[in-house]
């Protein structure tokens, strides 16, 4: 190994190792442990470590293939502690500010969300539902009120017409009151053979199909 790859690795695990406290704080600090089970607690643990040790590795392979050198563990202790000492305060202010960052965005987003897209959808959903509801109900009203009178005018139509006809029945001949009789009789007749047969046939496949 060349002494530039070897100093190339040292600045590599320093910055490493600073890159590492400052992911250790994020996941602190999003982490929030009193308010979460120990199990997953634990499994949160065990990948964050495990992420880490894989980004570790692969930055130690792209600057020297991945030989291992005691200096290397030294280089990323002393850039978790220059981070600690002098980078931490302002890592954290600077993440809280981004948190608070997002979070008013976030929140910006939603309200400009529900103030040009959501409440006027809901609005004219509303406006639509009530004008069809509206309609509906005169519609309804309608209805009724053409049926109230279709009901009036044929039992005004249809009482006379029934009075005319049982009188001029009266009137008729008696053969040809028998003869109507059994024409009535007969056509009667015929359309209950017809049904029965029907039913006939539709029980048949039924019983078929079962």
């Amino acid at each position: 190994m060349t002494l530039s790859t070897q100093f190339l690795t040292m600045l590599s695990m320093i910055g490493m190792g600073s890159l590492f406290g400052a992911m250790f704080d994020t996941y602190q600090r999003f982490l929030k442990r009193p308010k979460k089970k120990a199990w997953i607690v634990f499994i949160n643990d065990v990948l964050f470590w495990i992420i880490q040790a894989l980004i570790i590795f692969y930055t130690l392979f792209l600057v020297n293939n991945g030989e291992l050198r005691f200096y290397i563990f030294i280089a990323l202790v002393c850039g978790f502690a220059a981070y600690q000492s002098l980078l931490k305060g302002m890592y954290l202010r600077f993440l809280d500010m981004l948190i608070h960052s997002v979070i008013a965005i976030a929140m910006f987003l939603k309200k400009t969300f529900q103030l040009l897209i959501y409440k006027p959808v809901v609005g004219l959903i509303q406006v639509v539902l009530t004008i069809i509801l509206a309609i509906g109900r005169g519609l309804l009203t309608l209805v009724k009120f053409v049926f109230k009178v279709l009901l009036l005018v044929v039992k005004i139509i249809f009482v006379p017409v029934q009075k005319i006809l049982l009188l001029f029945w009266k009137l008729l001949p008696k053969g040809i009151k028998k003869t109507v009789e059994k024409l009535y009789n007969i056509t009667a007749g015929n359309f209950k053979k017809i049904r029965n047969y029907i039913n006939k046939w539709i029980n048949k496949w039924k019983s078929r199909k079962e």
